[in-house]
């Protein structure tokens, strides 16, 4: 049966070289974001000092502008997550997938770290930046680079129809925060996650973590990095909501990271007074799932949790 969500539909490189000869920029959550149409970067990872991180609390107060990692709109995650996520679970040669790419942050981690990669995106114009992103040269500066296979499509994370079952190694993700920051101004509102109301936006995220778990491959890791709001006032847990969806798709939580924000000037609270009767929220959380390898396993995690039940804990 024919899906109702778009079909994905791949946007090669040649495909990118004919959109930027009418373009030099796009506009995405009303930001501007130029195509560089040919990167010239001779820096291509984190600072020599930096190690990956081993703990459940992760920090980055300087973003990251290595390779192309530079001039993103608001909502694009730290090249920094994706880098952990990569060289922790995955190989060279695997197979990664970010089915929210926006400006392709996951993709060019994992050219640098010789891993194929799939991106999707909602919103054509972000898989333009995704392509500008990834269009630079690094396997001629470095002896044994072995240049990987990098796929990007234009596509809804709920219709991953181009993508085989149990056919990737690690999803790493940043879905939108539900009707905070919209990337698809003017465009189809069923479309676009970012612009629906909270109960119809979790009713959605079920069908992508669906579509994850079907993608992924068994004890393989879905990573994804999702925030919290408030409401007149009044703390909206949207992570913990977005947890359960992927819970309930059969997955297993392996870790609960949390993330500290920076730059709190453009944080998703948009208040002006100096003192609150409330904390302002200063942190994300990354998931960090595990698909079981057979139901017998999660049939044992499923009552292992149940500590209540289970005096052997």
């Amino acid at each position: 049966m024919k899906s109702k969500y778009r079909e994905m539909k791949e946007i090669t490189h040649e495909d990118y070289l004919e959109f930027v000869k009418s373009k030099d920029s796009v506009i995405i959550e009303n930001t501007e974001i130029k195509l560089q149409k040919k990167w010239n970067t001779k820096s291509f990872g984190p600072p020599e000092d930096y190690s990956l991180e081993r703990t459940t609390i992760w920090s980055f107060p300087n973003r990251g502008k290595w390779a192309t990692h530079k001039g993103n709109y608001r909502g694009n995650w730290s090249p920094y997550i994706p880098r952990n996520l990569i060289l922790k679970y995955t190989k060279k040669g695997e197979w990664v997938l970010d089915q929210m790419m926006g400006s392709g942050t996951t993709l060019v981690e994992a050219k640098l770290l010789e891993r194929n990669a799939i991106g999707v995106d909602i919103n054509l114009d972000a898989v333009m930046v995704a392509r500008d992103r990834l269009n630079f040269s690094y396997n001629l500066l470095f002896s044994g680079y072995k240049e990987p296979i990098i796929k990007t499509f234009w596509g809804d994370a709920r219709n991953l129809n181009k993508i085989a079952d149990e056919s990737i190694d690690l999803i790493a993700t940043h879905p939108p925060y539900a009707n905070i920051i919209s990337y698809t101004k003017n465009k189809k509102l069923s479309d676009d996650l970012s612009q629906l109301p909270f109960e119809d936006y979790l009713q959605e995220m079920k069908k992508v973590a669906e579509e994850s778990f079907r993608v992924l491959k068994p004890g393989k890791i879905c990573a994804i990095l999702i925030g919290d709001t408030r409401k007149h006032k009044h703390y909206i847990p949207i992570s913990y909501r977005i947890m359960e969806t992927f819970l309930d798709a059969g997955f297993i939580l392996k870790e609960d990271i949390i993330k500290i924000q920076w730059n709190m000037k453009t944080t998703r609270e948009r208040w002006k007074a100096k003192e609150y009767e409330f904390y302002l929220i200063a942190h994300e959380h990354i998931f960090i799932f595990r698909k079981p390898r057979t139901e017998k396993e999660y049939k044992k995690y499923k009552f292992s949790i149940k500590w209540w039940e289970n005096d052997k804990i």
